[in-house]
């Protein structure tokens, strides 16, 4: 109580100065219409940009959850985009059976700089990924699984020395394979292009789906430059990839539900 009337004592000027500018606030706002809309107005905006920085941190926060859940609808779309296509490509009959389906993941760990990289997600075994499974990105291909624990998952990087995967020129169907030099990682080499083939510089390759991991015509990249080697019959090309593997952070495991059946058919086969 003593501390409490030494304060009023010291700061009585700016105690009575505060009291008098409150009530003559109080009282110009209650007899002047124009005052009182000039405070509600103030009033509003002050609340108002209180209530826009709270939702601008919680936005923030709450981020991670949006971020997956756009993923999970991104992986619904394309299982959905996978079997309208299989529908109109069916000459037969129509089939609601899916081959590929797809499982969001985020990239937990990733490397660009070395001569074999590899992609660590934070799926695995229990969220249903299994080695031989490809991984790609929003813009393309990405990489192919080979090791697998209960959460995690690492991959292949297609900027790995024995990444190798079957691509397809979209414009005229023609076949080819996509490697990487090691050099620079936005750019792959694609190799084994017959030479009777016309490319020019900007044409699209995607993947062909002959190896049974990627679907067919998914996005690897286009022609930078075509390369036509001396005395040979097979010519190459430098490819601009378009997953650009530095900024990569959410991706799909893309994979075949027909896999084990199809590899059972290939194991009959070879012990014929």
């Amino acid at each position: 109580m003593r501390n409490l009337v030494r304060f009023v004592q010291k700061y009585h000027f700016v105690l009575l100065f505060l009291l008098l500018e409150s009530l003559c606030v109080y009282l110009l706002s209650n007899s002047h219409s124009y005052h009182r809309a000039a405070l509600i107005n103030t009033s509003n905006a002050l609340t108002g940009e209180v209530y826009q920085t709270k939702s601008n941190i919680t936005g923030y926060f709450s981020l991670g959850f949006h971020n997956d859940l756009l993923a999970l609808e991104n992986a619904q779309l394309h299982d959905r985009i996978a079997e309208l296509e299989e529908m109109v490509d069916s000459t037969s009959h129509q089939s609601d059976h899916v081959h590929f389906r797809h499982i969001p993941a985020k990239v937990i760990s990733n490397t660009v700089h070395f001569r074999n990289n590899y992609i660590l997600i934070n799926k695995g075994r229990l969220d249903g990924v299994k080695p031989d499974m490809g991984i790609i990105s929003p813009d393309g291909v990405a990489g192919i699984v080979t090791g697998v624990s209960d959460h995690y998952a690492t991959a292949l990087s297609l900027l790995h020395r024995y990444a190798r995967i079957s691509v397809m020129f979209r414009k005229s169907g023609q076949l080819a394979n996509l490697t990487w030099t090691g050099e620079n990682y936005r750019y792959g080499l694609v190799e084994d292009i017959p030479a009777h083939l016309k490319i020019v510089e900007g044409d699209t390759v995607v993947t062909s789906g002959h190896s049974l991991i990627f679907p067919e015509g998914i996005m690897v990249g286009t022609i930078k430059e075509y390369i036509e080697p001396a005395g040979s019959s097979l010519n190459k090309a430098i490819l601009n990839m378009s997953t650009d593997f530095n900024m990569l952070r959410q991706v799909y495991v893309v994979f075949n539900s027909d896999q084990q059946e199809i590899d059972q058919l290939r194991k009959a086969n070879i012990h014929e």
